[in-house]
């Protein structure tokens, strides 16, 4: 008598679900311990019934297998992940590779280079965008410029009130006279000179002389 096949789905029937279920779950442990003897395989199966029951079969260790189970796994979603990581950033790359060569253009173009491409309205756009540029680099050149003023300005003033303290410190500072301006006693003083008499004699000591007096003057 030959078996018809079996509709997969759900069984309505309570008691005919519990016995396919008991028949279905023999048939696959037998089939599990079969393949872990005639392939040497380790095999580890876990069931629950509909009611909650464990039925299991472990051809070494179910810890063990379980634990190698998860290994492999997560071994498998690193690979994964990094492989999807990879990809993102080679796309990444690829965007900012095209970014910077569309900068470089661009700055090729505002020095003034490689505008064989452009044509009028690029160039009148180019232009544009470089007086603006001129326009706020000389706004801030002038507010630096204003700044620096500023400071010069506060400066000078301090430098100012400086030199005026100093000029009243020296005018409390006593008088003293210069080395060019040397004070001197009068001429009058200098001019006094003193009269010497002083006699020359000619001849022996202690006979009559012809005597010859001079006056020298010498200044005291």
């Amino acid at each position: 008598m030959v078996r018809g096949k079996t509709e997969m789905k759900r069984i309505e029937n309570a008691t005919s679900r519990q016995v396919t279920f008991s028949k279905r779950r023999n048939g696959l442990l037998k089939k599990a311990f079969e393949l872990s003897v005639l392939c040497d395989a380790e095999v580890g199966l876990i069931v629950f019934s509909p009611r909650g029951k464990l039925y299991e079969f472990s051809s070494s260790s179910m810890k063990n297998t379980i634990g190698r189970y998860m290994e492999h796994s997560i071994e498998d979603t690193s690979t994964t992940t990094l492989d999807q990581d990879t990809e993102q950033r080679k796309r990444e790359a690829a965007v900012l590779a095209k970014k910077i060569e569309a900068l470089e253009a661009s700055k090729q173009k505002l020095l003034g280079e490689e505008l064989e491409s452009c044509s009028s309205s690029e160039l009148h756009e180019l232009e544009g965008k470089i007086e603006q540029s001129l326009r706020s680099i000389r706004a801030r050149k002038y507010h630096l410029l204003k700044e620096q003023i500023a400071k010069l300005k506060v400066k000078e003033s301090s430098l100012v009130k400086e030199n005026a303290l100093l000029h009243e410190k020296c005018k409390l500072l006593p008088q003293i006279p210069s080395a060019g301006s040397k004070e001197f006693p009068p001429r009058s003083t200098l001019g006094q000179q003193t009269e010497v008499e002083t006699e020359l004699r000619i001849g022996c000591p202690g006979k009559g002389t012809h005597g010859m007096s001079s006056h020298l003057y010498t200044n005291q």
